[in-house]
């Protein structure tokens, strides 16, 4: 099923492609007054046809050679706005696709061969590699004359995703996922001030210290801008390219740092797989308790009643409460024998769950509630189609493919052994399409922006800055927005450590390549704007993030307004200034 898959999503993207090439006009129609007769001529010398009822023109094929390029000799090309804004779509929605395969592999990779190595070095580099490969090809185009033209695509591109995620994505992820707060943090799961007045200081997000420590190293990960950035603050022009190579230096050894300290640390990878689990346990312990009993009424709601009996039948010396051990009682006679679980903390995390109070015990309204949002959860997982029309059992299945890599594992060993042979050739292939078509469709992709940019006179840096950070980030913003909308504390720090942790690759790889490129082929650095916006974007959002671990939401807004602040600045210091 999966490899029918992938092959009948590349024929369809290949002829939907090929369809949409280039029909070359061999005849110049034109309108001159002039003309007496409808076609005057079919000369092979003037090779014009000219009708007097006609006013538009067409240019010859040799002159359409000239202005507009195949790629690989048969991928379309246009010199139309919209020609070329249809051919954005479609080379965005593949670089989109790209970046889905390889977050599917790298996680089923993380999966099944653990935090570390795999976790540290190959996912952060994974999740940044359709950016590295724009970048890559903007400056590898043509001559160096027309590298420089097509490097600021680079450079929006590389721009346009750091502030992207550090501004709508974190200030959509603050509205999603805010819960009451109360203590100087967010009460998990609670949210009851809305969108009101109140809400603006007394709801928001709470993370963990993690989570901080996140956000300074992506702070830290500016330095090789500034390095680069430092000759034309000092009005220099003779230590411009000595600058550029000092950056990469600084930049690679950031890089190696960074990705040492995920493989040695690998916290944010840990926390993936342990709430993984937490997941599991939910669906474990509602398809236990729905054994004998129907936990949903027949109009789809959570039956209280049922759940209330389920409530007595745990607590086991009957003094209305549910403490830690008999919540671990439950768990450990579930037997969850497909994981390697630890009770103590998979009973501490349903507590937090369902004990609102924060006393360390539940009562039984606590318990409905707790049982009912899990119910909803495990109902709004279901999608139309499954193959469980229960959807606890639809729950249990989605938790358990997605801890153990999309497959059922058997109890024995060695269909264990084949179970995870498989995944891993799964995963295998999803990285290497994933990496494949990022490298097909980056090159198209980048001269469709140049197209687009000379048809409509746009920037390329402002088209690339918008338009192509949602084709090679929506994945990552998509899962980190799902996140927030849990509304826990661990989620959240999850969230907002991947968001950090995606902009620092930004910051060391793709800059890494970018300015290897600018070195290499001698490019001109000249970037002075879009390096200042990265540099307040990261500096703000990265202040707010080390210092201080409960947002409101009002931090919400100052997200938000970063953004059309960025493209607002790079415009007047470009065009007003002069900058670049």
């Amino acid at each position: 099923m999966f490899v029918n898959k992938l092959f009948l999503f590349l024929f369809f993207s290949f002829l939907v492609l090929i369809l949409c090439g280039r029909v070359h006009c061999t005849r110049l129609i034109t309108d001159q007054s002039s003309v007496l007769n409808p076609v005057v001529s079919d000369d092979d010398e003037s090779n014009i046809i000219r009708l007097n009822t006609l006013t538009t023109s067409f240019s010859t094929a040799e002159e359409v050679e000239s202005t507009c390029e195949q790629s690989y000799g048969f991928l379309p090309c246009t010199t139309t706005a919209l020609g070329n804004m249809f051919l954005i779509l479609v080379y965005g929605f593949l670089m989109f696709t790209s970046a889905t395969y390889l977050s599917n592999g790298s996680e089923l990779l993380l999966e099944i061969l653990g935090p570390g190595l795999i976790g540290g070095l190959f996912l952060p580099i994974l999740g940044a590699l359709p950016d590295a490969m724009l970048i890559l090809v903007s400056g590898l185009s043509g001559t160096p004359e027309v590298a420089q033209s097509q490097v600021s695509v680079g450079m929006g591109l590389l721009a346009g995703s750091t502030v992207m995620l550090l501004t709508v994505i974190w200030g959509t992820c603050i509205v999603v996922g805010k819960c009451d707060i109360e203590n100087s943090a967010a009460k998990d799961s609670t949210d009851t001030k809305g969108f009101s007045l109140a809400a603006l200081t007394g709801s928001g997000v709470s993370t963990d210290i993690w989570t901080s420590y996140a956000a300074v190293i992506m702070a830290i990960s500016v330095i090789p801008f500034l390095i680069v950035q430092l000759p034309q603050v000092m009005s220099s022009t003779s230590g411009r390219h000595l600058a550029v190579l000092i950056g990469l230096i600084a930049s690679v050894l950031l890089l190696i740092s960074y990705c040492l300290y995920q493989v040695f640390q690998p916290w944010i990878q840990r926390r993936r797989l342990e709430y993984a689990k937490h997941k599991h346990v939910i669906s474990g312990i509602l398809k236990h308790l729905k054994t004998n009993k129907r936990l949903l009424s027949d109009d789809g709601e959570p039956d209280v009643e049922v759940i209330s009996k389920l409530f007595d039948k745990i607590d086991a010396d009957n003094d209305g409460h549910l403490s830690t051990a008999e919540i671990r009682a439950l768990i450990i006679g579930i037997n969850f024998n497909e994981i390697d679980l630890d009770s103590d903390d998979a009973a501490n995390k349903v507590m937090s769950d369902f004990d609102t109070s924060n006393d360390r015990r539940v009562d039984k309204e606590e318990f409905v509630i707790g049982i009912s949002k899990w119910l909803t959860e495990a109902k709004r997982s279901r999608r139309q189609g499954s193959v469980s029309s229960d959807p606890v059992d639809h729950f249990h299945e989605k938790t358990k493919k997605d801890l153990l890599g999309g497959h059922d594992q058997s109890d024995e060993l060695v269909e264990g052994i084949v179970n995870a042979k498989t995944i891993i050739v799964k995963a295998v292939l999803y990285l290497l399409l994933g990496t494949a078509i990022a490298a097909a469709f980056a090159d198209p992709l980048v001269d469709a922006v140049d197209n687009f940019s000379s048809a409509t006179s746009i920037p390329k840096f402002f088209i690339s800055f918008i338009a192509l950070p949602l084709a090679t980030n929506s994945s990552e913003a998509v899962s980190a927005i799902i996140f927030a909308t849990r509304k826990k504390k661990r989620t959240s720090s999850l969230t907002f450590s991947a968001l950090y942790g995606a902009v620092t690759m930004n910051n060391v790889l793709c800059l890494s390549v970018f300015l290897a490129l600018v070195y290499i082929r001698g490019l001109t650095w000249d970037f002075s704007s879009e390096v200042l916006v990265i540099f307040i974007v990261c500096t703000i959002m990265g202040l707010f993030g080390s210092l201080r671990t409960t947002f409101p939401l009002w931090t919400a807004s100052i997200a938000f307004l970063l953004y059309p602040f960025s493209l607002a600045l790079v415009y007047v210091l470009d065009y007003f200034f002069g900058w670049s």
